[in-house]
């Protein structure tokens, strides 16, 4: 085995672990034995374990940029696609042991890139000709790119309400933009699948499942973290379906599986109060129940319907499902903007749920998604012109509490 040589070996079912397929094709509607009209239960890769070489992650120092993907593919499905220079992206400490790990470094700002560079590669592996996603943010954006960058047609079925900004961003890849009511998305995109053949990198199923793949590139946030920090006490994430999540708490579990860790950190999902599906769906008991979604600026993860992957992570790391209200994210987001870190509002969701926690022993990580430039708001405020007079420059100081 070389160093590049992926470990994937097959699927194995989150409905029931004992359920195991073939690797190759991916299952995107989900385990086929146990999914149900109501719940879809994912699946995710497994590896053998036993050929991972441990001196993967006992470089020292911080990961270098350039590597992307391609350090950790023995724990990666097989990376057919292309890079883009995902992931290395720096953990910022902002005092008293707390931790941003700062997603916007990717190459199309958001956490996405470490997931599409997984799920495209699986296009190219099944040999179709395009991708489809149903997205009008982050997640479309990062798929464009990497199916251009892979050669691959790419067609993004976005919200009919997204702001041209979002919309220009789409277009810049390449990619075919269709903006459709949001309900509309998933069946039409489920019609693109089954009628030209694209291989969907996002949800098929009426809970969330994903794609298979998917997750597995978020893994490497916890490599990363590991090879700087050790294992934190704590990881806070911001959350809609809880593929991060899921993939982080991985990524850590991995790691102790390995006897490389002693032991793996609590995982705290962060939603908006406005809905929170995870929190509701471990309070209930039950997955899969839609939930009414008020009004939320953090419109990247103001999700109706949980995951079954954000439930296992909570449930077996000991963590808990916290909810955060839009003028808490909006102050983590300017705490994050006085360190240096301009996140979106969404992003900020996971400083947030921690700051409502209060303390923390030891140290913790906060996971920023992407940058500030994704809010829908970005462009809407004008700084007022100021005559070019001392007088006028001055009273504007004064006003800002400069000593002018």
């Amino acid at each position: 085995m070389t160093p590049g040589d992926s470990l994937a070996n097959g699927q194995r079912s989150l409905g029931d672990p004992d359920i195991g397929y073939p690797l190759w094709p991916p299952l995107t509607s989900g385990c086929p034995r146990t999914s149900t009209d109501e719940v879809a239960y994912p699946l995710e890769v497994d590896y053998t374990y036993e050929k991972v070489d441990r001196a993967l992650f006992t470089r020292p120092g911080q990961v270098n940029r350039g590597d992307g993907h391609d350090r950790w593919a023995p724990l990666l499905p097989p990376l057919s696609a292309p890079g883009l220079g995902e992931g290395g992206t720096p953990l910022v400490e902002i005092g008293d042991g707390v931790f941003i790990k700062d997603e916007s470094r990717n190459p199309t700002w958001s956490h996405k890139d470490r997931l599409n560079r997984c799920t495209v590669s699986a296009a190219v592996g099944v040999g179709a000709e395009g991708i489809v996603v149903a997205s009008s943010g982050n997640h479309g954006a990062s798929a464009a790119a990497y199916a251009a960058r892979a050669g691959l047609r790419c067609v993004v079925l976005g919200s009919d309400s997204m702001p041209p900004a979002v919309d220009s961003f789409l277009n810049a890849y390449g990619a075919v933009v269709l903006p459709v009511p949001q309900e509309d998305r998933w069946p039409l995109m489920r019609r693109l699948v089954d009628r030209l053949g694209l291989h969907p990198v996002s949800n098929l199923t009426v809970t969330h499942t994903g794609h298979p793949f998917g997750p597995e590139g978020y893994k490497t946030i916890a490599y990363e973290v590991f090879t700087e920090l050790g294992v934190p006490r704590a990881v806070f994430v911001p959350t809609g379906y809880g593929e991060l999540l899921y993939g982080v708490w991985k990524g850590f579990a991995e790691l102790k599986r390995l006897g490389v860790a002693e032991r793996t950190p609590r995982m705290f999902s962060c939603e908006p109060a406005a809905g929170g599906p995870l929190a509701a769906s471990l309070r209930s008991g039950r997955l899969g129940v839609p939930i009414e979604v008020g009004p939320t600026s953090a419109y990247a993860i103001d999700c109706s319907v949980a995951g079954h992957r954000g439930v296992v992570a909570i449930r077996e790391s000991g963590g808990q499902a916290l909810l955060v209200s839009d003028e808490e994210m909006r102050s983590a987001q300017s705490e994050m903007a006085r360190q240096g870190l301009w996140a979106e509002v969404s992003s900020a969701a996971a400083l947030a749920g921690l700051r409502g926690l209060g303390g923390f022993d030891g140290p913790v990580v906060c996971v920023s998604t992407s940058s500030g430039f994704k809010d829908l708001a970005v462009g809407s405020r004008r700084s007022e012109p100021v005559e070019p007079t001392w007088e006028a420059v001055a009273a504007g100081l004064r006003k800002a509490g400069f000593p002018a």
